[in-house]
């Protein structure tokens, strides 16, 4: 397995939806800032916000395991092999991240069940 780089590519913030739904003071998310690298493989980067997360989780875990070699979905997506371009599920702040494959190892803190 090997480790993700994820970066956070934009914070972004929708006022016309946060005008008319959000609660007041509402702003872009203040977990995450541009330009922020975190490192994952099978869990969750420590300082990492858990919904966004849940909304990437999928593709960090498939870029650590090879997939991307080529590129996803069939190369109608993203051209650039190794390359995932994701958000959160915020809807009235979502954030985008970057995530590429490296050939960085990963280093388990227990052994794998085979």
């Amino acid at each position: 397995m090997k480790k993700v780089k994820i970066t956070v590519l934009q914070t972004t913030f929708n006022e016309e939806l946060a005008k008319e739904y959000g609660v007041e003071g509402l702003a872009a998310c203040p977990m995450m800032q541009e330009g922020q690298v975190f490192w994952a493989d099978y869990s969750k980067p420590q300082g990492f916000c858990d919904e966004a997360w849940k909304a990437i989780y999928q593709y960090v875990f498939a870029l650590a395991h090879g997939a991307g070699n080529d590129t996803f979905y069939f190369g109608d997506w993203i051209r650039k092999p190794g390359v995932a371009i994701c958000s959160c599920n915020d809807g009235l702040r979502p954030v985008i991240f970057k995530l590429e494959a490296t050939d960085i190892e990963s280093k388990l803190d227990y052994e794998p069940v085979r």
